[in-house]
């Protein structure tokens, strides 16, 4: 049995959490693009909010990345 259990979980709970924020952020900027007017709105929306959001909308999924990591590290380290 591993120590490090409950990182293990947050970690897991923390890439749900993103996962469902990506496809949130997903479905607002095809909302936001669908309602701003005109060519060059749609545009701007397309090609500067949208990966901005999606790129706040994965940190979720990063940090749990991470936890994940250290909890590998620290079973390494114990076992050897």
């Amino acid at each position: 049995m591993t120590r490090y259990a409950v990182l293990r979980t947050w970690a897991g709970v923390l890439k749900v959490i993103g996962i469902v924020g990506m496809i949130l952020a997903t479905f607002g900027v095809i909302s936001w693009a669908i309602d701003v007017d005109g060519f060059w709105a749609t545009m701007g929306v397309i090609f500067i909010g949208a990966p901005v959001v999606l790129l706040l909308a994965s940190w979720p999924i990063a940090l749990g990345e991470a936890l994940g990591a250290i909890a590998d590290i620290g079973d390494t380290v114990q076992s050897g």
